[in-house]
């Protein structure tokens, strides 16, 4: 009994003291407002955790033939299915590219959407950016419809085709959460500061729209976004 009571104490203790060490290097983790001077760490992110740690996967850790200074690297890493790298025990990892939230190049993050890796060309609490995305629609057959100026060469019309075009996002920095960039986004995401969010709401309809990236700007200079520099 008292073996056993010594065992689980020593199990206490041991998690308690890795606790500590936890929060300890944690509490020694320098943070700087984000300015943008800031260069984000050159690597790939598996998640958007990596991204608020400013810690991703480093070029020296994937495991390729590509050269390190090619300036296309990472595009041509992640062209394929599957990327593989190093972790930090040295064990190697096969990742699905579908996988991987983005990467950061020159300092600068881009954020994987639709297939395609898009630059946040605002960074900040509430981070702004633009992507390409392609939508998939089916065309409905109507005997009745006639339109004089098309005409497909080769046979039947096609039943479905593809479209491009280009959206607007933000991204909410505390949760790594991807919003379309519209009212009702802004509204949720201005409550984190009451006063803010008042003043918004105050406004008609067309001025919400219309001031959408002033309210942006705003929430960002009262609360300015952290990172670690690692």
């Amino acid at each position: 009994m008292k073996r056993h009571f010594a065992y689980i104490f020593c199990i206490f203790i041991f998690m308690e003291s890795g606790l500590l060490l936890l929060y300890g290097q944690n509490d020694s983790i320098k943070r700087v407002p984000y300015n943008q001077d800031f260069r984000f760490k050159e690597g790939i992110y598996l998640n958007f955790e990596q991204v608020k740690n400013n810690n991703p996967i480093s070029k020296s850790r994937v495991i390729t033939n590509i050269d390190f200074n090619d300036p296309q690297f990472f595009d041509n890493v992640l062209s394929s299915q599957t990327f593989s790298f190093y972790d930090q025990l040295g064990l190697k990892r096969d990742v699905a590219v579908n996988a991987v939230w983005g990467y950061s190049k020159n300092g600068l993050i881009f954020v994987r959407m639709d297939k395609v890796f898009n630059r946040v060309s605002y960074i900040g609490s509430i981070s702004h950016f633009i992507a390409t995305i392609t939508s998939y629609n089916s065309r409905n057959y109507d005997p009745y419809y006639y339109n004089p100026y098309y005409y497909y060469r080769g046979g039947n019309m096609p039943s479905s085709y593809t479209s491009n075009e280009m959206r607007q996002f933000i991204l909410d920095f505390d949760s790594g959460k991807i919003m379309d960039y519209d009212e009702e986004s802004i509204e949720v995401l201005l409550m984190k500061d009451p006063g803010l969010h008042d003043e918004y709401m105050a406004l008609s309809k067309k001025k919400k729209s219309q001031l959408k990236f002033v309210y942006i700007r705003k929430f960002n200079e009262r609360n300015p976004l952290m990172i670690p520099l690692n």
